[in-house]
């Protein structure tokens, strides 16, 4: 039998097909020539193997705001609550604490303090304990930090950790005396509403408590 011949759509040409292919596949209209397609498909297959060119990671960078620098720049978030922060450099590493108490938008009282080797968590954990000594235990508030590792353990974890002895069934209580003290004061605290709030996203007072507790890193609070 003769072969059949098609007109190849990339270069024009006439080629042929033989019989007994075209039989395996019923219907079907070749629409390149062999010498097109070879080339079109090593095309293809260099494109997939070139590597793409890596995107540049923005990293995110404290801005390290003096007190006076954050009221000025931000308004947004709640204008009511205790808000708390930490931070490190290095963590671990020297790091501070800060916890402003704040009623229709503004200070009612602030602490802030540093360490010279320590964690972010340690700070975070301490930022709040300072929020509750803050605060007469009939307060009725919000506190309000952007750790929810702490916020997770105060309202979740640390009952149950005390029911165990202070451990946990996957092992020990990191930082335990810090979370042993947070959470005693929280007990006593039944009007503090602990809550979580995301950080550096404008908020007017959690970026303040992070002015206080980067304080240590500069020389103007």
């Amino acid at each position: 039998m003769a072969e059949t011949p098609f007109t190849c759509r990339s270069c024009e040409k006439q080629f042929t097909v033989k019989p007994d292919i075209l039989a395996r596949y019923p219907g079907w209209v070749p629409s390149q020539c062999w010498k097109c397609k070879n080339k079109n498909s090593s095309v293809a297959n260099a494109k997939k193997s070139k590597p793409r060119p890596k995107r540049r990671r923005t990293k995110s960078k404290e801005q390290n705001l003096t007190t006076s620098q954050v009221l000025e720049r931000y308004q947004d978030g709640p204008k009511e609550g205790v808000f708390t922060d930490g931070a490190c450099t290095g963590n671990p590493g020297p790091g501070g604490w800060g916890t402003v108490w704040v009623r229709d938008n503004q200070v009612v009282d602030q602490r802030h303090g540093h360490d010279p080797s320590t964690t972010n968590n340690r700070m975070e954990l301490t930022a709040l304990i300072a929020a509750y000594e803050l605060l007469p235990d009939d307060a009725e508030v919000t506190i309000w930090s952007d750790s929810n590792l702490c916020v997770r353990t105060i309202n979740e974890w640390a009952a149950g950790w005390k029911r165990l002895g202070w451990k946990r069934k996957t092992g020990p209580v990191e930082n335990l005396e810090l979370v042993q003290r947070a959470y005693e004061l929280s007990l006593r605290h039944h009007g503090a509403n602990l809550k979580w709030i995301k950080a550096h996203a404008g908020s007017r007072w959690n970026e303040y408590a992070d002015s206080l507790a980067t304080a240590y890193s500069r020389d103007v609070l």
